[in-house]
């Protein structure tokens, strides 16, 4: 999985959608509910064994990442001491390089922690967004060339504000 695929992907194991689709109510959740269920989700990341144990502590440390994150996508300063939390050094790669280097002592939360941090450095990270859609807030990897995309699917959130803007349009104009 690519590094903006992980992050997308870490990012939407809280799922803030509550909208209703062709009659279809989408009620959201976290996926991340015990330390169990974040096992889980490293194996299917292949960031660690589902053997490898995984404590409530390691499930407290996710949420937050999870939770700074999101709310540094939305500009919210909040995060920003939870980001602190996760300094970076500089350490050689092996092959005369330098590499960018999480140390937590949880080798999951560190790949995590360096990919954002890679991301950020390469300017991708301004690509990672969250939904516009007020119900949806999902994270999407903008792939648009501009930069600009405001919807994880312009076919479902992006269709539904636009027919929302021409109704409000259309029953003032009546």
């Amino acid at each position: 999985m690519s590094g903006l695929g992980l992050i997308t992907d870490f990012l939407n194991t809280v799922d803030e959608r509550s909208f209703s689709r062709r009659g279809t109510v989408h009620t959201g959740g976290e996926r991340l509910t015990s330390p169990g269920a974040l096992a889980d989700w490293l194996a299917e990341h292949g960031l660690a064994d589902r053997t490898d144990p995984v404590g409530r502590a390691d499930l407290a440390a996710a949420v937050a990442l999870r939770t700074a994150l999101r709310r540094s996508l939305t500009g919210d300063d909040d995060g920003a001491a939870a980001l602190a939390e996760h300094p970076l050094a500089l350490l050689p790669d092996g092959s005369g390089g330098l590499r960018l280097a999480a140390r937590s002592g949880r080798l999951w939360l560190d790949a995590i922690v360096e990919t954002v941090a890679v991301a950020a450095a390469r300017g991708d990270w301004g690509r990672v967004k969250l939904c516009a859609a007020p119900d949806c807030r999902w994270a999407f990897h903008d792939t648009s060339r501009s930069g600009r995309g405001r919807w994880c699917d312009m076919n479902v959130c992006g269709n539904r504000h636009k027919t929302r803007a021409y109704r409000r349009r259309h029953q003032r104009a009546s």
